[in-house]
């Protein structure tokens, strides 16, 4: 008679096969599950926690909160105990969900509070000084394809490299986007970008291979471009244009999204575009300084117009 799946792996399988998680994220939940498991069952650091697999059904609130309190002596980052803790929240409704336990005992625990710094945005001239670049050979005109249309269409690394060759309408003017959590959308593509684009997909049969697939963007040899070479080769971009900060692509994500915001102010428009499940995650792209602010309210309110020279 086979063994019963440990809750852990089952809990791993559950992410993988129904939540559709990256290898990635799954890895990090299981590491914060082992970190809190090991102070819970009071194990020294690489022991297999199947083994206390039942140990998981009987933990209460007060366990967890401990758990999170030495966490946070240790000297862990709020983001890093935030992770935690949403891993903790998610594996104990998973055993609720499979009815091994009535109640999540981790659903009203908080962790400490973070800062939410805004992550940094390129101006529009340097956004255009890093696009004008000399594109005279496959790669060059690949890598100007890709940052044109991280910077016009605001797409995640993931997303951009996983897309095909059909998921660009050229006729429409749009790309076809498969976003978290497995959640298609449709973005614009400018005019820019739509030109590089068709510049690469001229030369791109050049390094396809039998084996390619249908990948939009492909590396020397054939395969489907990395999200690490993805990033190694915008930061030589940066480097090659002489910009002071590092270019890498969230940074062109969150310059389109700002430069959308300053221009439209439509904050809903801007939150569909980059494929954010909630508006308040949109909002920390707002960074409109206070004197524009206050000029927009001095304009705007009708209590604070200045009245008219007599």
């Amino acid at each position: 008679m086979a063994q019963q799946p440990s809750w852990l792996a089952s809990f791993e399988r559950y992410l993988h096969s129904e939540r559709q998680l990256s290898p990635h994220t799954i890895r990090n939940y299981r590491y914060e599950l082992v970190r809190a498991g090991e102070i819970l069952f009071k194990q020294p650091q690489g022991t297999s926690l199947e083994a206390f697999d039942d140990g998981w059904l009987t933990v209460s609130r007060d366990e967890l909160q401990r758990v999170i309190s030495s966490l946070h002596r240790k000297g862990l980052s709020p983001r890093s105990l935030s992770l935690c803790l949403s891993s903790l929240k998610q594996f104990f409704e998973f055993l609720v969900r499979e009815q091994v336990i009535k109640t999540n005992p981790a659903k009203t625990l908080h962790a400490p509070k973070q800062a939410k710094p805004l992550p940094k945005n390129m101006d529009l001239d340097a956004v255009s000084h890093l696009l004008d670049i000399d594109a005279d050979d496959p790669l060059s005109k690949r890598d100007k394809a890709i940052m044109e249309l991280f910077y016009s269409s605001g797409l995640r690394l993931a997303e951009l490299a996983s897309l095909n060759v059909a998921d660009i309408d050229l006729s429409q003017n749009e790309v076809k986007v498969m976003g978290k959590g497995s959640k298609q959308r449709v973005v614009p593509i400018g005019k820019m970008a739509l030109a590089a684009i068709n510049v690469w997909c001229e030369c791109r049969h050049d390094l396809v291979k039998a084996d390619t697939g249908d990948a939009l963007f492909v590396s020397q040899q054939g395969k489907r471009l990395s999200h690490r070479s993805i990033q190694l080769r915008m930061k030589k971009w940066g480097q090659t244009q002489s910009l002071s900060a590092k270019v890498h692509p969230h940074k062109l994500r969150h310059s389109f999204a700002t430069h959308m915001l300053e221009s439209s102010a439509d904050l809903r428009a801007v939150q569909e575009l980059l494929g954010h499940a909630n508006l308040s995650t949109t909002q920390i792209y707002t960074s409109l300084d206070f004197q524009h602010l206050a000029k927009v309210y001095d304009g705007a309110h009708p209590r604070a117009k200045k009245a008219k020279e007599k």
